[in-house]
């Protein structure tokens, strides 16, 4: 994160959510030593969904193959504000982003304005498509915090490889229209990031997405590693640079995700996501929402947050993430969040 940005989240933290947070770490570390989970805190992060729909039709990616085995829709205002009134006291990082295109809820931004006006940190991911100049403007007058587009080539060509249906052109000028917006509004936020997701087919590109990202005048860029779910045999989409990938090749030609499995994993202490009818899930591995602990639609959110299906899959990583299959394909999970 850079000053301004760090800035920006450090002006959420009320004494109340500082407190959460303490006992949120306390409470992690606990059950890491005595192997009994143990939560005193309510998370500091949670992703909510806006929606499920998507306009492109990116290889490995859910939305994009309209491959759920789970309901579709968007996520409705009043059950949002609902959520939101119940965790804003104590979480003060807010995602709009599981799987879809955000933009495409029409009710978004204004979402967005909600949870500003409670003063959390909000941020989200999207391809950039629906950009105009209208809404760029109505994206910083909502207070959003970060805004992260997904640029995953330089050209047309490269970037269709994976954007499946996607236009460049359309980045960019969505981009521009970004930076514009914040100028005219003379607004420091949203902090805006190029995603840049390396694959084999765009990993030649790395050096020119950040010439791309100078010349716009984009404040970060962030290199993504690719998850892909038929990676043992190789697959086309693994880059050949071993740095830019999740996976180790071996030398009888097979792969393994490099990431140790670790029996624990800070996320199931300090966030959660939010499906956009109401399903609590672990993290954002769950695409289909397998491993529900609970729903919004009939339980207010602390009672799921302590609750036992909580508890009991808590205790689960304990006994072995490689048992769980989310987390067989999990690059991250161990490392405290900050």
């Amino acid at each position: 994160m850079s000053f301004q940005d760090k800035y920006q989240l450090a002006k959420k933290i009320s004494f109340l959510r500082l407190w959460n947070v303490i006992k949120v770490i306390f409470s992690y570390y606990l059950s890491k030593w005595t192997k009994v989970p143990n939560q005193m805190g309510m998370p500091l992060a949670i992703a909510l969904e806006p929606t499920t729909a998507c306009n492109l039709g990116c290889p490995e990616c859910p939305s994009g193959l309209k491959s759920f085995s789970r309901e579709t829709g968007n996520l409705k205002k009043e059950f949002y504000q609902k959520v939101i009134d119940q965790t804003a006291p104590h979480s003060f990082y807010l995602t709009f982003y599981f799987q879809g295109e955000p933009y495409i809820n029409p009710d978004f931004l204004e979402m967005v304005s909600y949870a500003n006006k409670k003063k959390i940190y909000t941020a989200t991911s999207t391809n950039a498509h629906f950009l105009d100049e209208v809404n760029a403007h109505k994206t910083v007058k909502s207070g959003l915090d970060r805004l992260i587009i997904s640029i995953d080539g330089t050209t047309q060509e490269t970037y269709e490889q994976y954007r499946i249906g996607g236009k460049l052109d359309k980045v960019i000028s969505g981009t521009k229209n970004i930076i514009e917006a914040k100028r005219k509004l003379n607004s420091k936020t949203p902090h805006v990031i190029f995603q840049f997701l390396v694959v084999k087919p765009n990993e030649h590109q790395i050096d020119d997405v950040y010439q791309l990202a100078n010349e716009l005048g984009v404040d970060e860029v962030k290199l993504k590693t690719a998850q892909v779910y038929n990676y043992k045999n190789g697959n086309e989409l693994i880059p050949e640079n071993e740095k830019y990938s999740r996976y180790k090749k071996h030398a009888n030609g097979t792969y393994s995700i490099k990431n140790k499995l670790v029996n624990n994993c800070w996320k199931l202490w300090h966030s959660c996501v939010i499906t956009w009818d109401g399903k609590v899930i672990p993290c954002c591995f769950d695409k289909d929402a397998e491993y529900r602990l609970g729903d919004l639609q009939n339980i207010d959110f602390k009672r799921i947050w302590f609750g036992n299906s909580y508890q009991e899959f808590r205790q689960m990583l304990f006994k072995g993430r490689d048992q769980i299959e989310i987390c067989k394909n999990c690059s991250e999970g161990t490392k405290v969040w900050a």
